[in-house]
């Protein structure tokens, strides 16, 4: 299962992510979003834990648990919605191919 861990504080690593939920079983992987940029945390991160069950109590035991001074939220990830990237709805990105006022030949226009 993959888990969602929100409100990190910035100086959370991996491997404080690591030994909080290998208390509760198998930990697959971890991952904790950085700024492409700077390097920093935003604040965020993911934890897969293949065993159902431990990453359920994992969850349920761990939400809003205190870790390096913030009350993490912790809850099963869902699935990115791609719409929320790219600008939400295509059907109201406006405007017709060409625009102007749909005189196209040449010769005197409004006189």
């Amino acid at each position: 299962m993959n888990i969602f861990v929100g409100n990190l504080s910035k100086d959370v690593t991996d491997d404080d992510l690591q030994n909080l939920f290998s208390s509760y079983g198998n930990v697959r992987s971890i991952k904790i979003i950085r700024d492409m940029f700077s390097g920093e945390s935003k604040g965020f991160g993911f934890v897969e834990m293949p065993g159902l069950e431990e990453a359920k109590k994992a969850i349920n035991e761990l939400n809003t648990q205190e870790l390096k001074g913030k009350k993490i939220t912790v809850n099963e990830a869902r699935p990115r919605n791609d719409d929320r990237r790219r600008g939400g709805d295509k059907r109201h990105r406006g405007g017709s191919k060409g625009g102007g006022n749909g005189n196209r030949g040449g010769g005197r226009r409004g006189w």
